[in-house]
């Protein structure tokens, strides 16, 4: 008998530049994968799923097949299971993950891991079809309905350039940042999804699609047949939103800056007034790197409900404790 196969895969986090709250939708989003990266690695064998991560106390050790992926411990663990659960893998794994992507900072480490437990597990799809099985997987272990953005994007990054995706059709475009742009992330305050009012924004824009249909093709004139104050601002925000999808990566592709900025600081101002994901310090700290020389424009970035701000800036703009990411590509098996 020959040695167990070792193993070793690796995929990018991601930020959200513009577009947030639009993929469950089937909308329009705006991300780059990132040069941050969580890696699997071990070796192949035996019936068990076995990872422990250099990031936590508790290890994940569960029997192949995964039946109940949502009922695992330790609770990072449920994403690894819910993967092999989705692959119904028999061939366990024994490994170790490490992570670059700062946890729950809203710069989708969940989904970084998802697909580095896919590849290791051989997984030997399309970037698409990878981040289809890791969607289902992560709604089935954390019982959110969230849709495919994070998934694909740490799927299909590209090096050097940031991703228009269209969610309903999975068609993607891609843009290089200019080499006079800098893209700097600021942490701002623990996030946390499982729990929170996340679910009932999907479930809002439900309700607002059986009054006046898709919010992907609606023109913000279908807003008057919407009764309901709430609904109708949650609504305006995602048809509000696709449109700055769009005249942001025109900004970006011809090089007009300032517009671009302008854009995201007005997709923060409808994140918080009409879908009210972000929070007191978030707005303060984008009102805060809005007054500072050389930077374009900031806006919160991901789900909200904390998490991160993400600027766009000069060369040579200092942001304390920002960290300065770079468009990645996307992810793959070492």
């Amino acid at each position: 008998m020959g040695s167990p196969a070792t193993v070793a895969a690796r995929a990018p986090g991601r930020v959200v530049l513009i577009g947030d709250h639009t993929d469950y939708t089937g909308g329009l989003v705006c991300p780059m994968a990132i040069d941050r990266w969580t890696t699997v690695s071990g070796v192949r064998g035996g019936s068990r799923l076995s990872l422990a991560s250099v990031d936590e106390p508790e290890p994940l050790d569960v029997g192949l097949p995964v039946a109940h992926p949502e009922a695992i411990t330790p609770a990072w663990g449920r994403y690894a299971a819910g993967v092999a659960a989705e692959l119904g893998v028999v061939e366990g794994l024994q490994g170790t993950v490490s992570t670059t992507v700062p946890i729950g900072a809203g710069l989708s480490s969940s989904a970084a891991l998802e697909l580095a437990v896919a590849l290791a597990l051989g997984f030997d799809g399309t970037p698409r079809e990878l981040a289809r099985l890791c969607q289902r997987a992560e709604n089935t272990a954390t019982g959110l309905p969230s849709g495919i953005l994070d998934q694909l994007t740490s799927a299909c990054g590209v090096d050097g350039h940031a991703l228009v995706m269209d969610c309903t059709t999975l068609d993607i475009e891609s843009f290089p940042i200019p080499a006079d742009v800098v893209v700097q992330v600021i942490f701002v305050t623990q996030r946390r999804l499982v729990g929170s009012p996340y679910a009932d924004r999907v479930a809002q824009c439900a309700a607002a699609e059986a009054v006046i249909g898709p919010l992907r093709t609606s023109g913000i004139g279908a807003l008057d047949a919407i009764d309901d104050e709430v609904l109708r601002r949650r609504a305006r925000h995602v048809i509000t939103e696709n449109r700055r999808v769009r005249d942001f990566a025109g900004a970006m592709r011809c090089g007009d800056l300032n517009d671009a900025g302008a854009l995201m600081l007005e997709g923060h101002e409808s994140l918080r007034a009409d879908y009210e994901t972000s929070t007191a310090a978030m707005d303060e700290a984008v009102r805060s790197l809005s007054a500072v020389r050389g930077v374009y424009g900031a806006r919160m970035t991901g789900g909200g409900f904390g998490g991160c701000v993400v600027a766009l800036t000069e060369p040579g703009t200092v942001i304390p404790n920002a960290w300065v990411v770079r468009p990645a590509a996307g992810a793959s098996r070492a």
